[in-house]
């Protein structure tokens, strides 16, 4: 049984058996989001894939309608008003990403691999660089490397090194890569650290 088949019975497993598990938290978390403001409970965002191929990436929505439009964009720092309240409370144990679940259900995303980037993120995906690419040889996930390794601490060029190192450590370790970083994942949620990105300093 090769690796890939491995990954994608333990994403089905670990995915299936938290929807199962956790379904009624999701009702609420989505009662919560529609009480406290207007708009859809979830956040769909186009995404860039395995091999860069688009898809639609799912979350809960922890901010205005449209914020992405205004104010600072994709970046979020502190004390960002486009944040709501309900919001706030998510990103901080990351319970917004839980909808990518079914990301992972439909074989779009795996629990663990590089996050996705934003399709108009990086720009052409043809144009990147074979460096760059790496990381796009395997699914995206809902965690990864990157994010148990510093999150949001990390500067773009930092989380690209620890993805291509993370695609180096699968193809050596396989599964075991994924539940190690599984694990440390728990953790990070429960330290509530880097989860929001530190605004640069002007000059810099």
């Amino acid at each position: 049984m090769t690796q890939a088949i491995i990954k994608r019975i333990f994403d089905l497993a670990i995915s299936s058996v938290a929807v199962a598990l956790l379904w009624p938290f999701l009702l609420l978390i989505s009662a919560l989001i529609k009480l406290e403001s207007d708009g859809p409970v979830l956040f769909i965002q186009d995404r860039i894939g395995k091999d860069g191929t688009a898809f639609r990436m799912y979350k809960f929505r922890t901010m205005v309608v449209n914020a992405e439009h205004t104010g600072t964009g994709l970046c979020s720092y502190p004390g960002d008003a486009r944040v709501t309240k309900v919001g706030r409370y998510l990103r901080a144990v990351s319970l917004d990403e839980l909808p990518q679940l079914y990301n992972v259900l439909t074989g779009s995303m795996s629990i663990v691999g590089p996050r996705p980037a934003v399709t108009y993120e990086l720009g052409d995906y043809a144009a990147l660089t074979d460096d760059m690419k790496i990381r796009f040889t395997v699914k995206p996930g809902i965690t990864g490397l990157a994010q148990v390794s510093g999150r949001n601490s990390l500067d773009w060029q930092q989380k690209i090194a620890l993805d291509n190192q993370y695609v180096a450590r699968f193809a050596r370790l396989g599964i075991i890569e994924d539940v190690i970083i599984a694990i440390k994942t728990v953790w990070v949620m429960l330290s509530m650290r880097n989860v929001i990105e530190q605004e640069p300093l002007q000059g810099n």
